[in-house]
């Protein structure tokens, strides 16, 4: 018997209280909300992670006030309803399951699940999990034949090539992203204070010719500044590290470092990035539901997932053929 890729969200609440479909494979188009809860740890200690409970803490926070509101009431972000009264599906497929005695087949399941909602014509909305999780929703891109810009929002460059042996974990998506032949253009975006890049990653990334806009330059130039550096008409995938966002508005983190993207920035960014091109996918990671504040970090979270989906709506990119 086949195992099965995902499982219903814990605690029995999905995204929008959306349809759950447990079947990635089995979609049709609209929108795909897809739990990725396990990155590949450094260590055994580093194992049971705060940040694998996001993707049910984003869910309940989802669902904490009156739903209609969300869906059925006008959005002043979008300038109208959520799906602006198109009938376009947006689903949630849950939370891709895990094996305790091989963590690596938590990702090869989140490829596969990727892949079939890619492949259905519909549009990724992955939920960390850390950064490390990125890396096979963007393998599964391979399944479209096309080559697509990256667009990364996060305080760190993520260029490491391993940890302690390990290559796939949240300090490399960046540098595993690089290697993927469908990978074009890297733009990233917020970079500030102290990570895990040395001098070589940094060479490395601009070896590879991505283009990095610090948090000083976006502060100083701006969000059509960095629209600019990213290339016309896509397609574009979107990765946004929660400590990517100044930990004033999202302070849920592990690592907070001040003076990241303010909400207009955000919103700037993500409706100027689906009006270039369509955005195939997007993902948001690196939330740790215990280091927030009054869910301060969950309902930017959720405002972010609703813009990205009320923008794509409006740009026309809620279906591909």
């Amino acid at each position: 018997m086949t195992e099965s890729l995902t499982e219903a969200p814990g605690g029995g609440r999905t995204f929008l209280d959306f349809p759950f479909a447990p079947d990635p494979n089995a979609i049709h188009g609209g929108f795909a909300v897809l739990g990725v809860p396990f990155g590949m740890p450094y260590s055994a200690e580093a194992a049971p992670n705060d940040q694998s409970r996001a993707p049910d803490a984003l869910r309940r926070v989802s669902g904490s006030e009156d739903i209609r509101y969300t869906r059925e009431h006008y959005d002043f972000d979008l300038d109208g309803y959520l799906l602006d009264g198109r009938d376009i599906a947006v689903v949630d497929c849950g939370n891709v399951t895990a094996v305790t005695n091989d963590p690596a087949e938590h990702y090869r399941r989140a490829e596969r699940a990727a892949r079939g909602i890619y492949a259905a014509g519909a549009t990724l909305i992955g939920i960390g999990g850390d950064h490390g999780i990125t890396i096979p929703l963007l393998r599964a891109l391979e399944e479209l034949g096309r080559e697509v810009t990256l667009v990364h929002v996060d305080a760190h460059l993520d260029w490491r090539d391993e940890i302690n042996g390990e290559p796939n974990g949240y300090s490399s998506p960046i540098r595993r992203a690089s290697e993927m032949d469908w990978i074009g253009s890297i733009v990233q975006v917020g970079m500030r204070a102290i990570g895990s890049a040395r001098m070589k990653e940094v060479e490395a990334a601009r070896a590879y010719g991505a283009e990095i806009v610090t948090a000083y330059e976006l502060h100083d130039k701006g969000i059509a500044h960095v629209l600019e550096r990213v290339p016309d008409g896509g397609p574009y995938y979107l990765t946004i590290d929660a400590d990517g966002v100044d930990p004033a508005l999202m302070p849920g983190v592990i690592a907070p470092a001040p003076g990241g993207l303010d909400w207009f920035q955000l919103h700037e960014l993500v409706h100027g990035l689906v009006r270039k091109g369509p955005v195939l996918g997007m993902d948001l990671v690196e939330i740790a539901p215990s280091c927030d504040v009054r869910d301060l970090t969950l309902l930017t979270a959720e405002r972010l997932i609703c813009n990205f989906i009320g923008a794509s709506i409006r740009a026309g990119h809620s279906a591909r053929s």
